[in-house]
């Protein structure tokens, strides 16, 4: 009997560890398999991080860039360039990519480069020494402009009068050709209401076309590839905010409208979205004159009952679009606000821009300074 039992101890042990091998095993087999499949994962997704940074930035709307490649530069430094100018996403994938095709010779100088060049072509650009030929024609946008004033400078540069410029842009079949290739561009920009359809569209920079006279689109397009570029640049903020493009487009506009200082665009943003989320009407001074279609140093009462849905006296929320042209800063700064408490500002003529909590504190502010405004609207009336 006790051998028996012995001999029956010792087979359900070995069938034990016979199951806990083919446990092991199992183990064995499901975790190679995972990480076969993690490997593949991870493989695929570099593959296409790698496809996606050496390929151009925007094949569909190419855009020119203007770079210098100073004397002495390493490719560090040249990706660098690249990556900052809006050419390539990664500089550090493109060093390792020269390094790896063994690349060498870079030429310093000026290039006009596209978005539309892959890595290959960037480096065939400036191995080659291809520098940037003499513009034709260069003219230059300011920030905060309105797109009327930005035509007329177009039109002072060019061949093309400024109604000429005005119907391409009013256009709605070639604006319905606009909204099929820009992302950004959406039926919105078609409301009855809006003035301009391509308001705080066109970025406000300097221009360089190697033609003379080029059409109206082609340069209507340049300034929109530029804008369009700015907003992919900035896109994880874009798509993580509460607001449209448009609706940030025209909150960057009032901001370019009432700053002169990358501090103040910052704080004054703040000071809108405040506004915003306690359903606060916005009441900033440049939408009245928007609405109105007058440069104003004062705003009187009576503008502001001008009933427009850009009049932010009138109606509560973002207006119905933009009322400028803002730059960059600007467009962070309408993405990114300050932390800040105040739900008020008053703008300076000087510039300077103050800040109060209180409505109270506001008025005494606006009334110590408005005198200033007073001043400045009688010299610019006697030049």
């Amino acid at each position: 009997m006790s051998d028996s039992k012995e001999n029956k101890g010792k087979n359900e042990l070995y069938e034990e560890r016979v199951s806990q091998a083919k446990t092991v095993r199992k183990i064995v087999v499901w975790t190679l398999f995972i990480l076969l499949i993690v490997g593949v994962i991870v493989g695929l997704t570099g593959y296409n991080y790698i496809k996606s940074a050496v390929g151009p930035m925007d094949s569909d709307n190419p855009e020119h860039v203007e770079i210098t490649i100073p004397i002495g530069s390493t490719a560090s430094q040249i990706g660098t360039i690249l990556e900052e100018e809006g050419l390539i996403r990664n500089g550090t994938v493109f060093r390792y990519y020269v390094r790896y095709k063994n690349e060498s010779g870079f030429q310093a100088g000026d290039y006009l480069l596209t978005t539309g060049m892959n890595f290959d072509e960037l480096i065939n650009e400036l191995k080659e020494g291809s520098i940037m030929e003499d513009a034709e024609l260069i003219f230059t946008i300011p920030e905060g402009r309105w797109l009327v004033d930005m035509i007329d400078i177009i039109a002072e540069n060019t061949e093309h009068s400024s109604e000429d410029i005005l119907a391409v842009i009013e256009d709605e079949e070639y604006l319905l050709q606009l909204i099929d290739r820009y992302d950004m561009l959406t039926d919105v920009i078609l409301d009855d209401e809006i003035k301009q359809p391509l308001e705080g569209y066109l970025f406000p920079a300097r221009y360089d076309f190697m033609e003379e006279n080029p059409e109206i689109e082609v340069i209507i397009e340049s300034m929109l590839n530029r804008t369009q570029n700015i907003i992919n640049k900035h896109a994880e903020l874009v798509n993580n905010s509460e607001y449209s493009v448009h609706e940030l487009l025209t909150l960057a506009s009032i901001i370019e409208r009432e700053a002169q200082t990358s501090e103040d665009r910052y704080m004054i943003s703040g000071v809108l979205y405040n506004r915003l989320e306690r359903n606060m009407r916005l009441q900033v001074d440049p939408t009245v004159a928007y609405a109105i279609g007058e440069h104003l140093y004062i705003t009187t009462f009576a503008d502001l009952e001008y009933d427009s849905p850009y009049n932010t006296y009138l109606y509560e929320g973002i207006p119905i679009g933009p009322i400028a042209g803002p730059g960059e800063d600007s467009f962070i700064a309408a993405l990114q606000p300050d932390d800040v408490e105040y739900l008020f500002f008053y703008a300076r003529v000087s510039g300077e821009v103050l800040y109060s909590n209180t409505y109270e504190e506001h008025e005494n502010i606006a009334e110590q300074y408005r005198q200033e405004w007073r001043d400045a609207q009688e010299e610019n009336s006697g030049e």
